[in-house]
């Protein structure tokens, strides 16, 4: 079979369907860890009766990352053998001939970008014919142009990941008569940086400060501003600043940005414990309003929207004053939540947030903000493509 394989493409079009194939295989995961698997298995068994794959850092010998064996039942043999094999003995420039007991190898150097990244041996026992050596070596170029891109891309995501957790709190504080759950969504396969944030942190003796946020945009712009707003917030609380001064200096730092600048709106409140529950005054700069469920399953909105930072200069925010009694609960969100889309229905239409929290009462704050979590999850059938956040409140 083969033979006949080879034997025709010699006249053009199965090379070319082959090569074409190979290439969307290639193309088609950024995994850095399956690439040299489907480096392997597009290999053998036309080319070769096996297939290995290794990576060099420069720090020590090749490093054997996948082999792959037309007979399954050989490759642990076959492996042992590898290892007698001086791999690091073939020129990383051009595709060069080894040896290994019945086997004829032929090491192809995987250079991508002009940085050599190892080198993929295949093995048979009878010559390589001029034709197999061109298409191995067609097949390497497309390899190694896979493994770089995945390797890049496993950096810069996992680049986003650890930023991400840099602008996420630290750690959540205890807070005298306070049972609060919080829950952080960020979308994309990549985690990406920026979009939604929450913080919750002590600002004073008995004070403690909250935050929810949406920056407008994704990626280091759009997180440039999250740490920009989550830092200053942090700073300003704990020079005594109320929360609606707090809010005027953030919108004139975010418009000092200039180009870099983005749109952000934000919840931002202080929390007061008192011997009737909690005293919550809070400022929605643009943001989706706040909802309070009481006991008895009764759900109000208890903020004033007032306009969205970043926007204008002459901008004068005001706080609203909440009493949470014991019991009553506190929801935020971003919109995440309340723009999930299913066909052309929004999740918050006829208010729809406020009907899910009212079948929320007397569940911790955690139970509640899972509840919303799976809520605005089953909304829609396809996965969300917003971050979401969910801040939940509860007076003990």
């Amino acid at each position: 079979m083969a033979a006949e394989w080879l034997e025709e493409s010699s006249r053009g079009p199965h090379w070319l369907g082959f090569l074409a194939d190979a290439s969307d295989l290639l193309a088609g995961t950024l995994d850095p860890d399956m690439v040299p698997a489907i480096i392997a298995q597009v290999v053998v068994p036309r080319l070769s009766s096996w297939c290995a794959v290794y990576t060099s850092d420069h720090s020590g010998p090749p490093r054997l990352l996948y082999l792959w064996h037309a007979d399954e039942s050989r490759i642990d043999g076959l492996r042992e053998q590898l290892s007698e094999m001086d791999v690091s003995a073939a020129d990383t420039r051009v595709t060069s001939a080894l040896h290994l007991a019945e086997w004829q190898v032929l090491a192809v150097p995987l250079t991508a970008r002009g940085r050599s990244l190892g080198m993929m041996c295949l093995g048979r026992t009878d010559r390589f014919p001029d034709e197999v050596i061109q298409f191995a070596d067609d097949i390497g170029r497309r390899a190694a142009l896979a493994m770089d891109n995945a390797r890049l891309y496993a950096q810069q995501a996992a680049a986003n990941r650890a930023l991400q957790r840099s602008l996420l709190p630290p750690n959540e504080p205890e807070v005298p008569g306070l049972d609060y759950g919080v829950i952080y969504e960020p979308a994309g396969e990549a985690n990406e940086v920026g979009g939604d944030f929450y913080d919750l942190f002590k600002a004073g003796d008995d004070s403690w400060r909250f935050a929810i946020g949406d920056v407008c945009g994704t990626g280091p712009e759009a997180a440039a501003v999250t740490g920009l707003a989550r830092h200053t917030l942090r700073l300003l609380a704990r020079e005594g600043y109320g929360v609606a001064a707090v809010l005027g200096r953030l919108n004139q730092a975010i418009l000092e940005e200039g180009e870099r600048a983005r749109f952000l709106t934000l919840l931002h409140g202080d929390i007061t414990p008192v011997e009737s529950g909690l005293e919550v005054r809070l400022v929605s700069a643009g943001h989706p309003e706040a909802l309070r469920l009481r006991p008895n399953g009764k759900v109000e909105s208890v903020t004033t929207p007032q306009s969205l930072l970043g926007v204008f200069h002459e901008v004068v925010f005001e706080a609203d004053t909440v009493h949470l009694d014991h019991g009553d609960v506190l929801l935020a969100v971003t919109d995440g939540v309340t723009e999930r889309r299913s066909g052309g229905r929004l999740l918050d239409d006829d208010g729809g947030l406020a009907k899910m929290l009212s079948e929320c009462a007397g569940l911790s704050a955690r139970a509640v903000a899972e509840r919303i979590r799976r809520g605005a999850a089953e909304f829609a059938a396809e996965p969300s493509a917003d971050d979401l956040a969910i801040v939940v409140l509860r007076a003990r």
